[in-house]
C-alpha cells in the first residue's frame, strides 16, 4: 500500500466546492445556526490566512479566516477548522492551525478570536477570552470562546461586541 504525504497549501477559488462538501459531512445542516457562523455570515474569508489540506488529491481539510473587529480594535476569526472524519486524528488539524497562524503573524495581525473546544486549541496558545471583555451576536458557552495574541497586548486595545467586517 502507498502511504500518500500530506500537503499543506493556499486555498484556492477552485476548492470551494469541494470546502463546502466536506464543511456538511463535518458539521451538518445545523452548521448554519451557530454563532460562529453567523459572526462570518456576509464577509468573505481571507485567501492569504486560508488552507487546504490534501492527501494526493483528495481534499481532506479545510481552515478559513475571517477579517471582524472586536469594538474599534481589528482581529480575525478563525474557523471553521474542518477535518474529513475518515482522516481525523493524524495531525491533520495542528498543520492547517499551524500554517494559518503562521500567515497571520507573518500578515501582521494581532488578535484570532474562535469559538471552539479550549484544550485543543490552547495548545497552539488559545485562552478563554476574558470575562465580560467581548461579546459575540448570539449565544455561546463562555469557555468555548477563544482568543490568541499574534501580537503581545493585542488583546488590550479590544472590547464590546465582535462583529464580521469586509474590509
Amino acid at each position: 500500500m502507498t502511504t500518500l504525504p500530506l500537503v499543506i497549501r493556499p486555498e484556492t477559488a477552485r476548492d470551494g466546492d469541494a470546502i463546502e462538501r466536506l464543511h456538511e459531512r463535518a458539521f451538518g445542516p445545523g452548521r448554519f445556526a451557530r454563532t460562529a457562523y453567523r459572526l462570518r455570515e456576509g464577509v468573505a474569508h481571507l485567501p492569504d490566512l486560508s488552507f487546504t489540506a490534501l492527501v494526493g488529491t483528495l481534499l481532506v481539510g479545510s481552515v478559513r479566516v475571517s477579517p471582524a473587529r472586536a469594538g474599534d480594535a481589528p482581529a480575525l476569526v478563525l474557523g471553521p477548522l474542518t477535518v474529513d472524519p475518515a482522516f481525523g486524528s493524524r495531525g491533520i488539524g495542528g498543520a492547517l492551525m499551524r500554517a494559518s497562524l503562521e500567515a497571520g503573524r507573518a500578515g501582521g495581525h494581532g488578535l484570532v478570536l474562535l469559538v471552539g473546544d479550549a484544550p485543543y486549541y490552547a495548545r497552539f496558545g488559545f485562552r478563554v477570552v476574558p470575562p465580560r471583555r467581548l461579546t459575540l451576536p448570539g449565544p455561546v458557552d463562555p469557555a468555548r470562546f477563544l482568543v490568541l495574541e499574534l501580537r503581545e497586548g493585542a488583546l488590550a486595545g479590544a472590547g464590546g461586541s465582535v462583529v464580521g467586517w469586509a474590509a
